[in-house]
């Protein structure tokens, strides 16, 4: 990573030679001195490769620490913790010196979804005890906003009251969806004089359900709710009798957005390179390529790699359909035109030796194996992957054609005793070592590959 040429200048003063008997001769002297002076180079060069091998992995733990940090509940796009891992990032970036590129300085905000959420006067309670929203009950998104009460058995509906409905007792072969099944079982129950419907037993988790409200069916004209396995347990139970339920269902339209972070490193020139990794849910996922993406920022800040200009983006919305990612490629202020190739590294923090690193995007350029052939290191094993396609960041450039590489480990928690420093070092320095290779190299061709999805 460091070259000699990086490497302060050695100025030699001269050497005085006294013409002592039993001394060596000056041509001995001299013969002597060039024959040490390629150790001393090396020996320096060796000692400079240490000491900023050893910042990099002071910087990359001191990154990936304040990511995995509680506080940041996982990066998750549109919270704020989401908010907070956006602004390390940015303030790592402005202390690089790295110019702002965002709309505005460093951020650069999408919409992600808008989708009806509960607002807090939704309540349920089952004989008198509330149920948490969210959790324990959710308002299907076609529910009506509307309260009702009354007491209700299971699988007996009558009408001007509430009904239970056991979804395992459904037919539910011929439905699209079980949000399909939901909605249809709702206007049946309207038609028949229901106040409101509760289903139980679904196999449905909490997430799944909380899911369904991004959706926008047509609304039903009556409250229909989702509870869980515990409260199912309960109104399931053999010796249950009539339940007591009151309900009010009320619900707002939300628009979700998400932050990604771009930093800039302009050398004027004609053609850009794109490094990215992806903040969102970082404290499992993908701490370790964001830590990665600084300090290869950092690198190419003070490199003499400057035949391009590098965009540094930090992207959200990984997990919502790459919606960072895809929104940046068509919003960009860059001309996509411009960009030579996207490096993404996606989760590079548990390197196993005997697995070794996934590098996939091999075959959307013709140029790719001779370069990274000519920067890897002997010792890292290589596992290519030619697909341009796969379920992270980079997918979103190759279908612009332009040409990627994403850098891949494999899963980790979020415990960073668990991370692998030092193949998080190597993946620093090959993807580096990578873009050090194509400095002076014309523009790369872009090639499609076969459309096969990578695992993530």
């Amino acid at each position: 990573m460091i070259s000699a040429k990086d490497l302060p200048k050695i100025h030699h003063s001269p050497v005085v030679i006294r013409n002592f008997a039993a001394g060596p001769k000056k041509t001995d002297c001299v013969k002597k001195i060039t024959w040490l002076l390629p150790l001393v180079l090396t020996t320096m060069f060796a000692n400079a490769q240490k000491k900023n091998d050893r910042k990099t992995l002071t910087n990359l733990q001191q990154h990936i620490n304040y990511l995995n940090n509680d506080k940041l509940e996982g990066c998750r796009t549109g919270t704020p913790g989401e908010q907070l891992a956006a602004a390390y990032i940015s303030s790592q970036l402005r202390q690089m010196d790295i110019t702002p590129k965002g709309a505005d300085g460093f951020l650069q905000t999408f919409t992600i979804s808008e989708r009806r959420e509960p607002t807090g006067t939704c309540a349920m309670s089952v004989n008198k005890d509330p149920l948490h929203v969210g959790t324990q009950f959710i308002p299907l998104p076609f529910s009506a906003g509307k309260s009702a009460k009354g007491e209700a058995l299971p699988n007996v509906n009558e009408p001007d009251n509430i009904w239970l409905i056991n979804v395992s007792e459904l037919d539910t072969g011929h439905f699209k969806s079980r949000l399909a099944l939901y909605q249809q079982q709702t206007q049946i129950a309207a038609q028949s004089g229901a106040t409101a419907v509760v289903f139980y037993n679904g196999k449905e988790t909490p997430e799944e359900v909380n899911g369904w409200l991004a959706q926008n069916p047509p609304l039903s004209t009556i409250p229909a709710v989702w509870v869980n396995a515990d409260i199912s347990k309960k109104i399931n139970a053999d010796d249950a009798s009539a339940f007591q339920i009151e309900l009010q269902v009320s619900l707002e339209k939300v628009k979700h957005t998400g932050t990604n972070v771009i930093g800039y490193i302009d050398n004027k020139a004609p053609k850009t390179v794109v490094i990215g990794a992806h903040y969102d849910h970082g404290d499992y996922d993908n701490a370790s390529g964001t830590a990665a993406l600084l300090e290869i920022a950092r690198l190419l800040k003070t490199s003499r790699f400057q035949h391009h200009n590098y965009l540094i983006i930090a992207f959200s919305g990984n997990e919502q359909g790459l919606s960072g990612s895809k929104y940046f490629t068509t919003h960009s202020n860059v001309e996509l035109s411009q960009i030579n190739y996207m490096i993404n590294m996606d989760m590079i923090g548990q390197l196993d030796p005997a697995k070794g690193l996934q590098i996939s995007g091999t075959g959307s350029s013709p140029g790719w194996p001779a370069i990274i052939s000519g920067a890897a290191a002997r010792e890292t094993k290589l596992v290519y992957d030619s697909s341009g396609i796969g379920s992270s960041d980079h997918t979103s450039f190759y279908n612009k054609n332009i040409p990627v590489l994403s850098f891949f480990t494999g899963h980790h928690s979020g415990n960073t005793g668990n991370i692998n420093y030092n193949g998080a070092l190597s993946v620093v320095k090959l993807v580096y070592d990578i873009i050090g290779k194509t400095n002076s190299m014309e523009k790369l061709v872009f090639s499609s590959t076969p459309q096969a999805t990578a695992k993530k």
